[in-house]
């Protein structure tokens, strides 16, 4: 039996990197998955990879800032699955700028995407996974959601994503709803290529982690897979901190 056999999942941001790994993961464990990205072609690759070994997965175009969106995505979710178990906002954006070089826009921008896009998630789906008897919510937020240094508006929304974590997972636990927050380190995807491909500040994030390495998509997935699981049903409004040691580690 797989992990999730029985499950109906949606995915966000699974057209790339972290959420097109944990998009496989779950099919490969039986859920049916529903994948969305703003990027409709990269999401419907992943699905039909996902198909190709067996899975059962459906695309869907999503920008998860949008309240529409939203709404169609988990009423599709549901018309073609019936129910809807698990919520994985994995989808997010980061400008790489102080507080100071920050515009207006760019502020909004990330707001909007990843924190604005937890909330509406969250919000959405809770009457269908009460209604479904409960349900799992997994919520990407980062290190940079608990460290004070990266780039201000980034840390900001993962901050936020972070605290409204434990507000709902405190809200609804009444309804058998568990809401966790995986906080990912510097993590081998398209989001950190920058620094991965360059070989001075690839060394440089290996030194600074006490593990040696960037953390694979992998390992954030297998963490995901946990917290979606019935393996962690007394487990909501914690942290999963993956990030090889850095948190742990004051002046690596």
């Amino acid at each position: 039996m797989g992990r999730l056999d029985g499950k109906v999942a949606i995915i966000t941001g699974a057209g790339s990197g972290q959420g097109a790994v944990e998009a496989k993961l779950f099919a490969g464990e039986g859920a049916k998955v529903v994948a969305t990205d703003i990027q409709l072609e990269a999401v419907s690759k992943v699905v039909e990879e996902i198909r190709e070994s067996g899975g059962d997965a459906a695309a869907f175009e999503h920008n998860v800032s949008s309240e529409e969106d939203w709404d169609k995505v988990v009423g599709k979710t549901v018309e073609a699955y019936g129910k809807l178990d698990i919520l994985v906002n994995n989808a997010g954006i980061l400008i790489n700028k102080t507080a100071e070089d920050t515009t207006l826009e760019e502020w909004n921008r990330v707001m909007d995407v990843n924190a604005r896009g937890t909330f509406l998630g969250i919000r959405r789906v809770i009457p269908e996974m009460r209604k479904a008897g409960g349900g799992s919510i997994v919520n990407i937020s980062s290190i940079y959601g608990i460290l004070g240094y990266g780039t201000a508006a980034y840390n900001a929304s993962k901050g936020a994503v972070r605290s409204l974590t434990k507000n709902v997972a405190a809200d609804f636990a009444k309804d058998n709803i568990r809401v966790n927050s995986v906080h990912p380190g510097i993590i081998a995807t398209p989001m950190a290529r920058d620094a991965y491909d360059d070989p001075e500040r690839k060394a440089a994030v290996e030194e600074m982690t006490p593990l040696g390495r960037f953390g694979q998509p992998e390992d954030v997935a297998y963490g995901v897979l946990y917290l979606a699981s019935d393996e962690s049903t007394y487990m909501t409004g914690a942290e999963l901190v993956l990030d090889g040691g850095i948190t742990a580690c004051k002046n690596c």
